[in-house]
């Protein structure tokens, strides 16, 4: 399994921006499929974005599609999450996984496809 490493959560006011990364160590992120997750407090972690092992192919949740957008840097191991406009109900801590059981181009939102996590980093969004 490939080990996964979050990081660039923080606090930022409404409507800010945050780059979050996922590195990949033990293994490159060539060969898997990746995702990025959020739990609030109290709620059930969800799923915010995915990619596909081609790097090309994303999905998005419906209430992040347009703010977030979801990237590969193979050369780096590193998967990112560019999240612009955020709002206070985007505060969660921010999970990344990665899947080697997707075909190249499928992407998914279903959480038990996904065999490596990461340990979360948090996002605050307040005024």
């Amino acid at each position: 399994q490939v080990q996964l490493a979050e990081s660039g959560g923080g606090a930022v006011q409404p409507g800010g921006s945050l780059r979050l990364s996922c590195a990949a160590s033990g293994r490159t992120f060539s060969g898997y499929a990746a995702g990025w997750f959020r739990q609030a407090p109290g709620k059930e972690r969800e799923c915010v974005a995915a990619i596909a092992k081609d790097g090309g192919t994303t999905l998005y949740a419906d209430s992040m599609k347009g703010r977030f957008t979801i990237s590969t840097d193979n050369s780096k191991n590193t998967v990112f999450l560019q999240m612009n406009s955020l709002k206070p109900e985007d505060t969660a801590v921010y999970y990344c996984a990665a899947s080697r059981r997707l075909a190249y181009t499928d992407t998914t939102c279903y959480q038990d496809v996904y065999e490596s996590w990461g340990r979360g980093t948090q996002v605050t969004v307040s005024s």
